[in-house]
């Protein structure tokens, strides 16, 4: 079985400019032979969701920044989501590769990419790629697509997602780390 990638996005709007970053990403994971999906926090069950990050092998977790962090939609399903501590029995996003994709309305609140790249790899045992994405206005054209250069940025992102969770999927000790604490 091939590689598969979640894409979950986090946006209260849906068909901004988060879904057109998202868009681009998941068409380097494609290119990269991964098999992909994509899912709505506004619309899909949180414990559907859960299931789903699971079952994959990376996931990218996108948001529009709002006060200088992702949206409260992220944070609701990251507070749900099992570590595999003292009474939990699983752990979906432990030993698995990720990437955080944040847009915001400018290049002030690009360090929210950190706010969230931070306890996703201590918290939650995931290993993220590393940069993030941020996007602001001047990444998209004026029909709200990614221009030619952002395009470029998020599909080579997606290919590297996908080469990260191959490599935290076949190694003998990436795959097994568990959260800190």
């Amino acid at each position: 079985m091939g590689i598969h990638i979640v894409a979950v996005v986090g946006s209260p709007h849906g068909s901004g400019s988060t879904a057109a970053a998202v868009q681009a990403v998941l068409a380097g994971v494609t290119a990269a032979g991964a098999g992909m999906e994509s899912l709505d926090l506004r619309s899909d069950d949180l414990d559907a969701v859960v299931d789903r990050i699971d079952e994959a092998d990376g996931v990218v977790l996108a948001s529009p920044v709002y006060r200088a962090a992702h949206t409260a939609l992220l944070a609701s399903l990251l507070e749900r989501i099992p570590r595999g501590a003292a009474g939990e029995t699983r752990a979906p996003l432990a030993g698995k590769a990720a990437m955080v994709l944040l847009t915001g309305a400018s290049h002030h609140h690009f360090l929210a990419t950190e706010r969230l790249r931070a306890p996703l790899a201590s918290f939650f045992a995931v290993q993220t790629l590393s940069p993030g994405l941020y996007f602001t206005p001047a990444s998209y054209t004026s029909d709200k697509v990614l221009n030619d250069e952002s395009r470029a940025l998020a599909e080579l992102h997606g290919r590297a997602l996908v080469e990260l969770a191959t490599a935290v999927r076949g190694g003998s000790a990436l795959s097994r780390l568990t959260p800190l604490i």
